[in-house]
């Protein structure tokens, strides 16, 4: 499509194709979890580890809590059940002895890529049909639509928050 006119669609449309994609995304997720043989929460937590090696910065526990929303209580489960399931260890912080790091095992990549390789691939193949604007417009909608879900899930988490 790149250099082809766009389809025009109104918000309304866009936020209808948006929670589509998000329904889709969350039955994929399960359905990619189980393939794995993890649950929904641990393969986010999965995702998070192999994201931050990947940029060459190890998580530790207490980030990986931060970022998946999950008590230091709950993150020891996940990481138990990770390290059992041969995708990733703890390894000591050599910089703060009383902290660990979350190192993803290298079948843990290989394992992950053979699931989501394709599907990426597919999204690279569209990516390529628009111009590098358009892809650093859709980038900033999804960098701000998360930062604004990161805050509405806050709200409804604090006491008192919407309902």
């Amino acid at each position: 499509m790149e250099g082809k006119a766009r389809p025009e669609a109104s918000a309304e449309q866009a936020l209808g194709a948006m929670d589509r994609l998000i329904a889709l995304s969350l039955v994929g997720q399960h359905g990619i979890a189980q393939r794995l043989g993890l649950n929904v929460t641990d393969l986010t937590c999965l995702g998070h580890v192999l994201g931050a090696a990947g940029n060459g910065r190890p998580l530790t526990a207490g980030e990986l809590a931060a970022l998946a929303d999950l008590t230091s209580g709950a993150v020891t489960g996940v990481l138990d059940r990770l390290e059992r399931a041969g995708y990733a260890r703890r390894e000591p912080d050599p910089t703060d002895r009383r902290r660990v790091r979350i190192v993803p095992e290298e079948a843990a990549v290989e394992r992950t890529a053979e699931v989501y390789g394709p599907f990426y691939e597919a999204l690279s193949e569209l990516f390529a049909d628009y111009t590098p604007d358009e892809v650093a417009v859709l980038n900033d909608w999804f960098a701000r639509a998360a930062e604004l879900m990161r805050e509405r899930l806050d709200e409804l988490r604090s006491p008192g928050g919407s309902r």
